[in-house]
């Protein structure tokens, strides 16, 4: 973290951090806009947004029409005008309406223009199940826009990193995905007063560990960490990662845990098929670190089907801390 002026430290729900990162933003550059459906006097879908409107007025603070093709669109000529807007999306699934904006016109104008130009837009996607929002408002997205070259996507799992990871977003040239998991929204941490930055693609190690190293995301990274605490009553000390950034991803510092622990797990919430575990997994197998390897890889992810709306069952098709705390166990023990 890159802190200016040793700021105080404060507790903050997530909520507040990213509220409190908009609020520093527009009021140190004038070129910062926000933009969104409701996100004016209603204050955003998850109220992330607050009183912003009254503040700084619906110049600064706009609702969209509800078209997310049509707002991302403006965000993206926005950004080509000189703007910093910060776009949000009510749902990280309602992504797929704006994909052509965000895919081919965001990602790639700076390649397709000679590099004359550049797109500092930040997206922000509240993400994931855990809210008995069923099936189309509960996805994590992550992997569909850590596969496109041209963008930045982050999932930053406290409240200090979203702030400081939301505050670099601003400062970068390039488009930059933000995906904030519900449930974190109400989670407390200690957050610095003031503007920092904390840097994108750099992973946080969280916890030391010498027995396996767990690689995490989002809320994921939390559940880890649980799932770390029970495993080191049976002698079994993970080491857990918290990628932060899903691209550009972090590879030294998975690589150097993984030389030192010799197994690897992968934890990530979005559908395990083509998720951020099977490129860290491929990442690993196609590095040094492959040779360190005692045991195979193993990826705890999302279950291959749609988010279910009956709670119990939107619990079983993502990975709990028990089933973390049960593939751990059978990875140290050579049961895999």
């Amino acid at each position: 973290m890159n802190v200016q002026d040793t700021p105080e430290v404060r507790e903050l729900s997530y909520a507040e951090a990213i509220r409190e990162a908009m609020d520093i933003a527009l009021e140190r550059d004038p070129r910062v806009v926000l933009m969104g459906e409701d996100i004016g006097v209603y204050g955003g879908a998850f109220q992330v947004t607050g009183d912003l409107v009254h503040k700084y007025g619906t110049d600064r603070v706009m609702d969209t029409p509800i078209s997310e093709l049509g707002g991302a669109g403006v965000a993206v000529g926005a950004a080509l005008t000189g703007l910093r807007p910060i776009f949000e999306f009510q749902f990280s699934d309602f992504a797929a309406l704006a994909m052509e904006q965000i895919v081919n016109q965001a990602a790639k104008l700076r390649y397709m223009l000679g590099g004359a130009v550049s797109i500092p837009l930040v997206m922000r996607f509240p993400a994931g199940s855990g809210t008995g929002a069923a099936a189309q408002h509960s996805q994590s997205l992550e992997a569909w826009l850590g596969h496109v070259p041209g963008l930045k996507v982050l999932q930053p799992s406290t409240p200090e990193d979203v702030k400081g990871m939301l505050l670099a977003a601003l400062e970068d040239s390039d488009p930059v995905m933000l995906f904030e998991h519900k449930v974190l929204y109400k989670m407390k941490g200690h957050v610095p007063e003031g503007y920092y930055t904390t840097p994108i693609g750099k992973a946080a190690v969280r916890r030391a560990g010498e027995n396996l190293t767990i690689v995490a995301t989002s809320l994921m990274a939390h559940k880890a960490l649980n799932a770390a605490e029970t495993l080191a009553g049976e002698d079994i000390e993970a080491e857990v990662i918290d990628l932060r950034t899903v691209r550009p991803m972090d590879r030294e510092t998975v690589l150097a845990s993984v030389r030192k622990t010799g197994r690897l797990m992968c934890v990530y919430e979005g559908v395990k098929t083509l998720g951020v575990g099977a490129e860290i997994s491929a990442m690993v197998a196609e590095s040094d670190a492959f040779d360190f390897l005692d045991a195979p890889i193993l990826r705890l992810g999302g279950a291959d089907c749609p988010i279910p709306y009956n709670p119990e069952l939107e619990k079983a098709v993502v990975p709990q801390v028990p089933d973390i705390v049960d593939a751990a166990r059978n990875l140290v023990k050579g049961r895999v």
